[in-house]
């Protein structure tokens, strides 16, 4: 009672941390990593659009038989945050990008090959579904690791929309060429250079700009 509210004094107030001030953005990178971003909307959703319609068309699958076998994407890619989220923080986001990039590489170079056995095609659906949703995640820190706390939504966000833009260009692409080839592995192939040029973009991210943990 009659006491006076306290107040910190200017020593405290001194004391007390101020927030981290964002970091300069490196236009540059951005748009580097919008590249990268592009090729992974380009690739994976041709992938995830006329896969099971190539096991109908092209191999002769039932639709129940097609459907089964893309139910594994399903489970796999329950890991695949987890696994390169945390080879993202240990190795490097650079490391992590290219992993994965190759290894969807691989997966779609296997569902473009004809005349092949059934356990390519396991195979195919193997690396696609392990890795299946890890770059989102990946990109989604990188934004954070160049725009720093408070931009890094926006940085993010602008990436996003260079993402969309292979989303939507992608699948006209793949069908024009499957049917003026008359299957799907012609598309498949696309993504696969796709994929590789992606790797190759990945590899070329200075390190020096993302976190790695130590």
């Amino acid at each position: 009672m009659g006491r006076e509210p306290y107040s910190k004094t200017p020593a405290e107030k001194a004391s007390i941390p101020m927030p981290e001030v964002d970091k300069k953005i490196d236009r540059k990178s951005v748009l580097h990593i919008s590249a990268i971003y592009f090729l992974f909307g380009a690739t994976y959703v041709v992938y995830v659009t006329f896969f099971v319609t190539s096991l109908v068309r092209d191999r002769g699958f039932s639709e129940m038989s097609a459907g089964n076998f893309w139910a594994w994407v399903g489970a796999l890619s329950l890991l695949s945050g987890p696994i390169f989220g945390s080879m993202s923080d240990r190795f490097g986001r650079k490391a992590a990008l290219v992993t994965v990039f190759s290894i969807q590489a691989l997966a779609y170079l296997l569902a473009g090959l004809q005349q092949v056995p059934e356990i390519f095609l396991y195979a195919s659906i193997g690396c696609f579904g392990i890795t299946a949703w890890a770059i989102p995640s990946i990109i989604a820190a990188m934004a954070g690791d160049l725009a720093g706390p408070q931009r890094a939504a926006r940085v993010f966000g602008f990436i996003t929309f260079v993402f969309s833009l292979g989303q939507i260009s992608a699948p006209a692409i793949a069908g024009i060429l499957a049917e003026q080839s008359g299957n799907f592995s012609s598309s498949f192939m696309m993504t696969t250079v796709l994929a590789i040029s992606g790797a190759i973009l990945s590899s070329l991210l200075p390190s020096a700009s993302f976190k790695r943990e130590t």
